[in-house]
């Protein structure tokens, strides 16, 4: 199947601001993760990006990934969950994803790990709720560290690191602060658990280069991959 020419020159300049970004922060472009925002596209645009090479994508709904994922089944990409996730809804998020990024409580991380089943390791991402304006989901800061010593004592979890949703704002240079602070949090829970902490999910279309500078290893991008978010 062929590839869009769009979706082809998005894949491109977004390899290109990823490049420039790692350089400035003195990093490496294969030490950030493109993640493809897929949700409400349909399959055939998953297909395009990963024929240019993107291999990792997010939706935010089980129920809609359920209906799409048999058409990308066995493609060797990787399947993230980034919306929030309800209880009721972990065993069937299991089935479908290879890793959770919305882990924003003790209760949510009890049931993965139940339902994980035996010989699963779980890759797992600590949401941080960080301006509670953009969304109700995420850990509360203040929580983060209860939360993160209790998933380590899951043996079915591996806690990866960190996600938030950036503010929105008018200026994308203004969220600069918030990722800093992220990656501060994600820096002293390691110290303070004595545990590696490689990920840091935050970043999306608008303002991912400063994220990649203030230490992104996994960016989400969505409209600038994809275009236009298709409405309901």
């Amino acid at each position: 199947m062929g590839t869009s020419p769009i979706v082809a020159e998005n894949v491109a300049a977004i390899q290109e601001r990823v490049e420039q970004a790692a350089k400035r922060a003195g990093r490496k472009a294969s030490d950030v993760t493109i993640v493809g925002i897929s949700k409400t596209f349909p399959a055939e645009r998953i297909r395009e990006a990963l024929e240019l090479g993107i291999r990792h994508f997010g939706e935010n709904r089980v129920q809609e990934w359920e209906s799409k994922a048999p058409l990308v089944e066995g493609l060797g990409a990787t399947w993230h969950l980034v919306g929030h996730l309800q209880r009721n809804k972990a065993a069937r998020a299991i089935r479908l994803f290879h890793t959770i990024d919305s882990v924003d409580s003790l209760p949510l991380a009890e049931k993965l790990n139940t339902a994980a089943g035996e010989g699963r390791s779980l890759p797992i991402l600590i949401e941080v709720r960080l301006d509670p304006t953009v969304t109700k989901s995420g850990c509360d800061p203040a929580e983060l560290s209860r939360l993160a010593e209790g998933v380590l004592l899951m043996p079915r979890l591996e806690l990866r690191g960190l996600m938030t949703v950036p503010e929105l704002t008018a200026d994308p240079r203004e969220v600069r602060p918030m990722f800093r602070r992220l990656r501060e949090m994600r820096d002293t829970i390691s110290r303070q658990l004595n545990f590696a902490l490689p990920e840091l999910s935050m970043g999306m279309s608008r303002d991912f280069d400063i994220a990649i500078e203030e230490g992104a290893t996994q960016v989400r991008i969505g409209t600038a991959l994809f275009g236009s978010r298709r409405t309901r």
